[in-house]
């Protein structure tokens, strides 16, 4: 992709960071090692990622994703979500002997360890987050007496704890930085104790493609945002490019799905993806919107991403016994 713009003023300004994160690199190639290492099936518990395509590829490859471990055939092997998962889920898989591979985004699992400590210190935890979302549920089942749930800062005056003294706030680790700082900010009224994570909860891809979204957005007639629906990263996205000042902004999973009149009057169309998109999505996006004139592409490049996660133990080679 060339840095430079075309002669025509049509172009696009393409994100980066954008896409896979090191916790859904991790995970997809998880599910793809045990399929190499112990054959199809393989089951997975929940969408190993939120994204349809990835999905579907490795259900092609022989991956059977199911909504509970107690769908697995007991003795099966089961891959859990990058989301993490409670520990009544491990009870459960336990009960039905199932081989296991966590593939819970060490992230998350640092989210998990906070509310196993302040649960155990007898705090109050106040969890910024969705309900329904696999981590949340994962993150609640740690500590289900001592957390509770605020969506946004509309929920804190609904919010009781037993000591005002002895109250942390954690978050799921997918949200808008912007918006979760709000509702922090609400709680802090509420309760002028409050304690911080002890560390940021918002993950570092989350928050670097957001960064790179707002760089862009001022410039932009259109950003797309490929992600899909269910992926709370990629629809925070869309947010915060429209808060950021583009003229509008969509979410797809393919570039198929762009609707040629989003593109009438249209100069300069931004372009990133959310955490668990991969790269090849985006460049059929791009391949689109080069055929419709829009063929000058430049990166917008706000951070470097070096992190990577080793994938979970049950995959990784057997050392050699020493002799």
């Amino acid at each position: 992709m060339s840095g430079s713009e075309s002669a025509s003023d049509k172009r696009v300004l393409l994100a980066k960071p954008r896409g896979y994160c090191a916790g859904v690199d991790r995970a997809v190639e998880a599910v793809e090692q045990a399929l190499s290492q112990h054959g199809a099936p393989v089951y997975v518990r929940k969408e190993i990622v939120h994204n349809k395509y990835v999905v579907e590829t490795l259900t092609e490859k022989g991956a059977v994703f199911v909504q509970e471990a107690d769908q697995v055939p007991e003795g099966e092997m089961v891959v859990f979500s990058a989301h993490g998962v409670s520990p009544a889920v491990r009870d459960e898989a336990r009960s039905r002997e199932l081989r296991t591979i966590d593939a819970t985004c060490p992230l998350v699992t640092k989210v998990h360890q906070e509310a196993k400590r302040f649960a155990r210190e007898d705090y109050d935890i106040l969890l910024v987050g969705h309900a329904g979302h696999e981590e949340v549920e994962g993150t609640s089942g740690e500590a289900p007496e001592h957390v509770q749930l605020v969506e946004s800062a509309a929920d804190v005056p609904s919010v009781t704890v037993r000591d005002p003294d002895k109250v942390v706030w954690l978050s799921q680790t997918t949200l808008s930085v912007d918006e979760t700082m709000e509702t922090v900010r609400a709680l802090r009224e509420r309760f002028p104790s409050l304690q911080n994570p002890p560390s940021d909860d918002i993950c570092y891809a989350t928050q670097n493609r957001q960064v790179a979204v707002k760089a862009m957005a001022p410039r932009c007639d259109l950003v797309l945002v490929v992600g899909s629906r269910n992926s709370s990263n990629s629809v925070r996205l869309v947010e915060v490019a429209l808060g950021a000042g583009a003229g509008a902004s969509y979410l797809i999973d393919y570039a198929k799905e762009i609707d040629d009149a989003w593109l009438d009057g249209v100069a300069t169309i931004g372009v990133t993806s959310g955490a668990s998109v991969p790269e090849v999505l985006v460049r059929g996006v791009v391949e689109y919107l080069a055929e419709r004139g829009f063929d000058g592409v430049e990166e917008v490049d706000t951070a470097e991403e070096t992190l990577t996660f080793s994938l979970p133990r049950e995959l990784r080679p057997k050392k050699a016994a020493a002799r």
